[in-house]
């Protein structure tokens, strides 16, 4: 169990480093620079959690 609190971590800050590359402000309104950042923190956890499962259903296959 404290191995998913470790994978859920390291693929969160991964995550938010990757979508960090992309400018989501050109992206969505001029105005909505509080719901772009909300966007990208939402991408993080999305995607932190789809690639933690994956890594997990990996390993149990192995």
């Amino acid at each position: 169990m404290n191995y998913k609190v470790c994978l859920y971590t390291i693929f969160l800050f991964l995550s938010i480093f990757i979508f960090s590359g992309v400018n989501f402000e050109k992206i969505m309104r001029r105005d909505k620079v509080i719901e772009a950042r909300l966007l990208v923190m939402s991408l993080s956890f999305a995607l932190s959690y789809l690639l933690t499962n994956f890594v997990l259903d990996f390993l149990n296959l192995a």
